[in-house]
């Protein structure tokens, strides 16, 4: 199994949110999960709004708990919304929320964390995301 190092986890929040300073974003959250769901970076900007550290987790973590990117989590609320509250209640306290901004991280086929980040659109809040896992390394799987 391929580890996410403490080094690539906080290279993702450091690119992330440079590229949203680059673009002139709102202040933004980044939490940066492993494959087994533990946190291992977060940041919160200057000036973010009350609970975007949630609502990062909450991407990232809804993300890992169905193994898909934010854009087909938020495809399938549409589609089964049923099933996405069902899930989300059994995501318990770390929730889930099913919109673009949480990313999968892979290494070639393997599974080694994601990413989630709020405070601009959920589009903005992607890009972010894909901008720090690219320049870590690795690829992004956004649901797409």
């Amino acid at each position: 199994m391929t580890d996410l190092t403490l080094a690539a986890a906080q290279a993702i929040v450091a690119t992330a949110l440079a590229t949203a300073r680059e673009r002139g974003l709102k202040p933004l959250a980044v939490a940066v999960y492993d494959a087994r769901g533990a946190l291992k970076a977060f940041a919160a900007e200057d000036g973010t709004s009350l609970r975007r550290a949630e609502i990062a987790m909450g991407k990232a973590n809804g993300c890992l708990a169905l193994g898909l990117g934010g854009r087909a989590i938020a495809k399938r609320a549409e589609e089964q919304a049923y099933f996405v509250a069902a899930v989300s209640h059994l995501v318990g306290p770390a929730a889930m929320v099913p919109v673009p901004g949480g990313v999968l991280i892979r290494q070639g086929d393997v599974l080694v964390g994601a990413v989630g980040i709020s405070g601009d659109t959920s589009d903005n809040d992607e890009v972010c995301a894909l901008a720090g896992i690219e320049a870590a390394g690795f690829s992004a799987q956004t649901g797409a």
